[in-house]
C-alpha cells in the first residue's frame, strides 16, 4: 500500500484530490481487479485495489455489480477480457476525471467506457483517435467504430482511407480485417489507389487468411474466401495489360473464362458477352476545391479595417461531409497580417481548431484580390447539415472586402449556405466582410 500522511484530507479541499489519493491504494479499498498483465503475457496476473463506491457513482454497470438486486458479495472481481495498463486508466479516470491515452491503451479504454457505460470517456477517446489518425493505424481504428456505432469517427476514417488508400492498404493491419470490411474498401467509389495495386492488397490479405486457416493458399481458396462479390468489384479492366498479366494471371485468383475475356478486352477484339468488371475509373477524392464567397471585391478606394480588436465571424453549414483544408482572408498588397482562427461546431460549443500565425498578403490570380490562407493540418471534417462557426482575429493595416449576397453557393456538388453570427464581431455578415474563400476536398 502506498504511503498516505496522517490527516491527508484535511490538505486536499476538493473531492476529486481526495479520490485521487485513494486510486490505486489499498487504503479504504473494498474489491480489487485481477486481470492479465498484458495481452503478451496472459498467464501474468497483476492486481488493481479499488472501491466500489467510487466506481458505483461512476458507472450504472458498477453499481448493480456492487449494490444492486444481484450484487455479489465477493471482494474481487477477475477480468480476462481486459489487460492491465487498460484497465488502470480506465479507473484514473473515474477517480480523477484525467486518463493518460495512447496508441497502445486508447482503443482498450475505448472498450471499457463502452462497456461499463461512461460516454464522457468513451468520447475522450474517440476525439484522441480522430486527432491521432493515420494511414498506419486507420484500420485498427475502425472496426471498434463501427462496433461501437462513433459514426463521426467512421466516416473520418473513411475519409483517412479514400486520401491514403495506398499507404492505408499496404499497412499491417489491413490484413487483419474481417471480410466485411475487405469488402467495403473494395466498393469504395473514392479511393486513390491504382486497381493494380488494390488487387495486390486483397490477394494479400486473402493469403493471410488462408494461413489463419490452415488451408493451402492456391487461386480456389483465395477465391472462395475472397468471395465473388469482392472479386467483381475489383475493376480489372483499368489496369494495364502488363500488370494484369503480371499479377492478376499469377495469382490464379480469376477463372479460365475470365481471364480469356480480359485478355480479348486488353488486345481490343470483340468480346462475345459484356465483361461482368466495372470499367469507369473510381473518383480521385485529392481534388482542392475552392468556394468564393462573394460575387464583388472592393479596393483601393474603401478599405476594410482591423482596428476594433474584435474577430470578423461567420457562420456556415455543408449539404455533404467534406474536409475543410483552408480559409482564404483579405489582405493588402505588400502586407502582413497576424491571425488567430478558431473554428467552433455550434451544437456543442466544441473548438476543433485554433490556429494562429503570421501571414504575407498575396494576389488571388484567380479574381485578382490581395489575401492569404490559413491552413489546417490535419484538414477538419465538416459534417453535412451541422454548423460551423468560424473566429478570425486579424491584426495588420486595413485590407480589401467582399461584397454580394451568395450566401448560398455550390461547389462541385457541395452546397456551402453562410449565415451571420449573433456574436459580437469585426461587421463581417452572411453578404458582406471577411472569408474570401473556403478550401476543402470531398
Amino acid at each position: 500500500m502506498a504511503a498516505v500522511e496522517e490527516n491527508w484530507q484535511m490538505k486536499l479541499s476538493t473531492i476529486k484530490e481526495r479520490t485521487t489519493v485513494i486510486f490505486n491504494n489499498e487504503l479504504l479499498s473494498d474489491v480489487k481487479f485481477v486481470v492479465p498483465a498484458s495481452q503478451a503475457d496472459s498467464e501474468t496476473r497483476k492486481t488493481i485495489p479499488a472501491h466500489k463506491l467510487v466506481l458505483a457513482i461512476s458507472s450504472p454497470v458498477f453499481y448493480a455489480m456492487f449494490y444492486g438486486q444481484l450484487a455479489e458479495a465477493k471482494d474481487y472481481v477477475e477480468l480476462p477480457d481486459c489487460e492491465y495498463d487498460g484497465l488502470l486508466e480506465f479507473l484514473r479516470y473515474l477517480y480523477s476525471d484525467e486518463a493518460n491515452l495512447t496508441g497502445s491503451n486508447v482503443m482498450h479504454v475505448l472498450y471499457l467506457a463502452n462497456k461499463y457505460m461512461v460516454p464522457s470517456l468513451a468520447e475522450k477517446c474517440s476525439e484522441y483517435l480522430r486527432k491521432n489518425l493515420s494511414t498506419a493505424n486507420v484500420f485498427s481504428i475502425l472496426p471498434h467504430a463501427k462496433k461501437f456505432e462513433d459514426k463521426d469517427l467512421e466516416d473520418r476514417c473513411w475519409e483517412v482511407i479514400e486520401e491514403n488508400t495506398e499507404e492505408a492498404v499496404t499497412s499491417d493491419d489491413f490484413v487483419t480485417l474481417e471480410r466485411s470490411l475487405i469488402e467495403s474498401v473494395v466498393k469504395r467509389e473514392r479511393l486513390t489507389v491504382k486497381e493494380v495495386d488494390l488487387f495486390k492488397a486483397v490477394d494479400r490479405w486473402a493469403t493471410r487468411e488462408s494461413e489463419r486457416q490452415g488451408i493451402t493458399a492456391d487461386g480456389e481458396s483465395k477465391r472462395r474466401i475472397i468471395g465473388e462479390d469482392i472479386v467483381k468489384a475489383i475493376r480489372f479492366p483499368l489496369m494495364s495489360q502488363k500488370e494484369f498479366v503480371s499479377v492478376v494471371l499469377d495469382s490464379r485468383i480469376l477463372n479460365i473464362g475470365e481471364m480469356s475475356e480480359l485478355m480479348k478486352f486488353y488486345s481490343d477484339v470483340e468480346l462475345t458477352s459484356p465483361l461482368p468488371f466495372m470499367q469507369t475509373p473510381r473518383t480521385d477524392s485529392t481534388q482542392l476545391h475552392q468556394c468564393y464567397r462573394f460575387s464583388n471585391y472592393y479596393a483601393p478606394t474603401t478599405w476594410w479595417s482591423y482596428n476594433s480588436g474584435k474577430p470578423d465571424v461567420i457562420v456556415l453549414s455543408v449539404d455533404k461531409s467534406v474536409k475543410l483544408h483552408g480559409i482564404q482572408h483579405f489582405g493588402r498588397a505588400g502586407h502582413e497580417y497576424t491571425v488567430s482562427t478558431e473554428v467552433e461546431d455550434t451544437s456543442n460549443n466544441f473548438t476543433l481548431v485554433k490556429k494562429t500565425g503570421s501571414y504575407s498578403s498575396l494576389k488571388d490570380e484567380k479574381l485578382g484580390y490581395y489575401g492569404f490562407t490559413v491552413c489546417f493540418d490535419p484538414p477538419l471534417c465538416l459534417h453535412k447539415s451541422k454548423r460551423y462557426e468560424v473566429r478570425s482575429l486579424i491584426s495588420g493595416p486595413p485590407s480589401w472586402y467582399g461584397e454580394g449576397r451568395k450566401t448560398s453557393i455550390k461547389c462541385d456538388q457541395v452546397q456551402l449556405k453562410f449565415y451571420s453570427s449573433n456574436s459580437d464581431n469585426n461587421g463581417t455578415s452572411e453578404s458582406r466582410g471577411q472569408f474570401s474563400a473556403f478550401i476543402f476536398k470531398k
